[in-house]
């Protein structure tokens, strides 16, 4: 004849570590080198694929946002950021003016 008894297992409570930790001792470097895609959006337009075909070499897209106006900073997708066009010897960069804030870009996923 087999009896059943049935015993209760002691685990350890579960923490969550990065909650406990402080703020200095969080370890950034394991996605350091992770890619990401960088990019700069000076404006935009829409046109029929009519008029789309009809450009050639030196053709003026005319887009929606006006001269002066700060360029629009994404990273993978997401607006992270505004700037501005510069020049650093001989070559093109961009001076960020307003970062978007975390409770920003988090809003603005949803």
């Amino acid at each position: 004849m087999t009896t059943d008894t049935a015993t209760t297992a002691a685990f350890d409570p579960l923490t969550d570590e990065a909650a406990t930790a402080p703020a200095g001792d969080l370890n950034l470097d394991v996605i350091l080198d992770v890619p990401v895609q960088l990019s700069l959006e000076v404006g935009r337009t829409r046109m029929p694929i009519r008029n789309l075909l009809q450009l050639t070499p030196g053709a003026v897209v005319e887009l929606e946002r006006a001269a002066g106006e700060p360029l629009d900073v994404y990273v993978n997708g997401t607006l992270i950021a505004h700037g501005e066009v510069v020049v650093v010897n001989d070559r093109f960069g961009v001076r960020l003016t307003d970062v978007v804030s975390p409770a920003e870009r988090i809003k603005r996923l949803k």
